[in-house]
């Protein structure tokens, strides 16, 4: 992707109109004639002399050479722009984040021949939650770079265009991917703007100097540019809706309908495989009292606090899950029946170790826990896996001492 001279567009139908003239009419209707006078003098003037001849064949000649100059940047520019369309078709399909990066990366790379292309990435930006989600991507973990606004807006300014450079170049390392060695020369930061605000750089490098000369038109860049920040937009709108319908906005855990698919997925995988499997069904003790006492607010607070707690003390492979209510379900892969349970004790200690401090008040936590594994089952069936978790956990409940 290089940049070049600005060209009008040129009507095919103009050019062949042109092509049916005589010389002198041909290249006046292709606007090639250097100078007006320097044409007339020559096609006016009837003197045979070898003088004019030669000035006549020297104006042929440049108008010949800036004609195949001319359509040679058309013909350059329709390929660029074709290459354009190519990604912009792709990438308008695309409705999931981490996939429409790592397909752009991809395209811009092998379309247009460049051995370095990667994303810079504002990482307190709107779109936190999505890179994170991205971390598990090969390619992004490669080319994508998380950068404050103040790095970005002091290389690209407050105007966010596209920006090309082949000097200097060190004052852009602060955009560079981490642990790799890019051998660069000349560049092309292409911003990305979310609502109007500035959230990253699509950044294009080469090892040649005059890949991207300051001086070189960016039209074509700009245009990119826009298509993919419109794209980002769609694509954070429809990763909202999908994280509305999956989600539960008080806890921001997988609510019941994923956990539905989720168990479902992972009692097939651990049958297949012969792999163990764990349930653990968590309930909060007293949460009626809390409410009760501190308000309906400091109940929705206990419940983000006790979501956040099992988050920090189980492994990541753990997947947890708001039920209903004051209820939680967490599915562990690869554990069995004394090794879920002894989860069960470390989770349930953690929580008890940390109440919740709401308006100058320390509200005590508590939980109880049912636990069931896969050995527990005669059949693959998620709902009675279920059952089985529940039913201990009402047990595990009736031990305790009433509070």
């Amino acid at each position: 992707m290089r940049g070049g001279p600005h060209l009008p567009f040129f009507c095919l139908s103009r050019l062949r109109f042109c092509s049916l003239l005589p010389p002198y009419r041909r290249f006046r209707c292709l606007g090639l004639f250097p100078e007006r006078q320097a044409h007339e003098d020559v096609f006016m003037n009837d003197s045979n002399d070898m003088d004019d001849f030669d000035r006549f064949m020297a104006i042929i000649r440049a108008s010949e050479e800036k004609a195949r100059e001319f359509l040679e940047n058309i013909f350059n520019n329709q390929e660029i722009a074709d290459k354009f369309f190519a990604i912009e078709q792709k990438i308008l399909t695309i409705d999931n984040f981490k996939g429409l990066l790592e397909e752009l990366l991809l395209l811009i790379e092998d379309l247009f021949a460049l051995p370095f292309v990667w994303i810079a990435m504002v990482s307190d930006s709107v779109l936190a939650d999505l890179l994170e989600a991205a971390e598990s991507s090969v390619v992004l973990q490669r080319r994508l770079k998380l950068v404050t606004p103040d790095t970005l807006h002091e290389l690209l300014g407050e105007q966010a265009e596209p920006f090309l450079a082949n000097d200097q170049l060190k004052r852009f390392s602060g955009i560079l991917p981490e642990k790799q060695h890019y051998l660069i020369r000349s560049l092309a930061m292409l911003p990305l703007t979310l609502h109007g605000k500035l959230v990253g750089s699509l950044n294009l490098a080469d090892s040649d100097p005059s890949r991207y000369q300051p001086d070189m038109d960016t039209s074509f860049q700009s245009q990119l540019a826009v298509k993919v920040s419109i794209c980002l937009a769609n694509v954070i709108a429809q990763e909202k809706l999908r994280r509305l319908a999956t989600h539960d906005p008080l806890t921001d855990l997988p609510n019941r309908r994923e956990m539905d698919v989720v168990l479902q997925q992972e009692l097939t995988r651990a049958s297949r495989y012969n792999q163990s499997l764990a349930l653990i069904f968590v309930d909060c003790d007293n949460f009626k009292q809390v409410n009760d006492r501190y308000g309906h607010d400091c109940g929705d607070a206990l419940l983000h606090h006790v979501a956040l707690r099992m988050r920090q003390t189980l492994r990541t492979t753990d997947k947890v899950f708001r039920f209903a209510g004051d209820e939680f379900v967490i599915i562990l892969p690869h554990l069995s029946l004394q090794e879920a349970e002894l989860a069960a004790t470390r989770l349930r200690a953690a929580v008890h170790a940390q109440p919740l401090e709401y308006q100058g008040n320390s509200v005590p936590l508590d939980i109880s826990c049912g636990v069931a594994s896969i050995a527990d089952l005669e059949d693959l069936d998620a709902n009675a896996f279920l059952k089985v978790a529940d039913s201990r956990l009402y047990e595990a409940k009736a031990r305790k001492t009433p509070q």
